[in-house]
C-alpha cells in the first residue's frame, strides 16, 4: 500500500514493540532484550522510508513481518512464560528481518514519492487506531489469533482498494468515502469483540 499510513505506522511501531512490557505479565514473560531489538528494527524502517532507501510497499512487506513476530510472541507469553526454545526463535526471526532491512538500507537505489497528490492523512489515521485496537485485543485476550487473523484481511483488503484507488494519483471523493466506510465497518467490529470482555481464550 502505497500510503502514508507506512509512516503513522512506523511511528506507532516503537509502541506495539513493548508488547512484553506490561506489568500485568508474569516474571517469565518479559523479554527486554527481543523488545528492544523490536523497536531498533522499527526506527530503522521508519528512517528507510523517511530517506527513501525503503519504499513504502517494502515497508508494508517489513511492517507486517514485524507484527507476525509481535503477535507469536505474544502468543508466546499467552501461557505466562516464554521457553529458551520460543526465545531463541523470536531472536532468529528478528535477525532475518533486521538484516533485510539493512539490506534495504545498503540499496543506493533511493525512491521518492512524485508528489502528495494521493496522500490521504484521515483513512491512514483510521487504519492505524484499527491495526492498534486489533493489536491491543490480541495481547489483551479479548481477540483470539483465528479472530485477528480475519481482521487482518479485511485490513489488507481494504489496503488493496486503497492501493488501487491512488494507482493514478488520484484518490476522489467517492473513494475516499468508500474507503472510510469500509474502515467504519471493520472499527466498529473491532469494538464490539474489544467490549465482549471475554479472556484468554487463546
Amino acid at each position: 500500500m502505497k500510503s502514508k499510513f507506512l509512516t503513522v505506522s512506523l511511528l506507532a511501531s516503537a509502541v506495539f514493540a513493548g508488547l512484553g512490557m506490561s506489568p500485568a505479565m508474569a516474571q517469565g514473560t518479559n523479554t527486554p532484550r527481543i523488545d528492544q531489538t523490536q523497536q531498533a528494527i522499527s526506527t530503522r524502517i521508519q528512517q528507510g522510508l523517511a530517506s527513501g532507501h525503503i519504499t513504502p510497499s517494502e515497508a508494508q512487506m517489513l511492517i507486517r513481518r514485524e507484527r507476525d513476530i509481535q503477535m507469536r510472541e505474544a502468543q508466546y507469553k499467552s501461557n505466562g512464560t516464554a521457553t529458551p526454545q520460543e526465545r531463541q526463535q523470536l531472536r532468529n526471526e528478528l535477525s532475518a528481518l533486521n538484516a533485510d532491512v539493512e539490506r534495504m538500507m545498503a540499496n543506493n537505489n533511493v525512491v521518492r514519492p512524485p508528489n502528495n497528490a494521493g496522500n490521504t492523512p484521515g483513512i491512514d489515521n483510521q487504519e492505524y487506531q484499527v491495526s492498534r485496537r486489533i493489536d491491543e485485543g490480541v495481547r489483551s485476550g479479548r481477540i483470539t489469533q483465528r479472530e485477528a487473523r480475519r481482521l487482518q484481511s479485511r485490513e489488507r483488503e481494504i489496503a488493496r482498494h486503497e492501493a488501487f484507488f491512488k494507482s493514478d494519483g488520484v484518490v476522489t471523493q467517492q473513494e475516499r468515502r468508500q474507503l472510510r466506510n469500509e474502515l467504519s465497518a471493520l472499527r466498529d467490529e473491532v469494538e464490539r469483540m474489544m467490549n465482549n470482555n471475554r479472556r484468554g481464550r487463546g
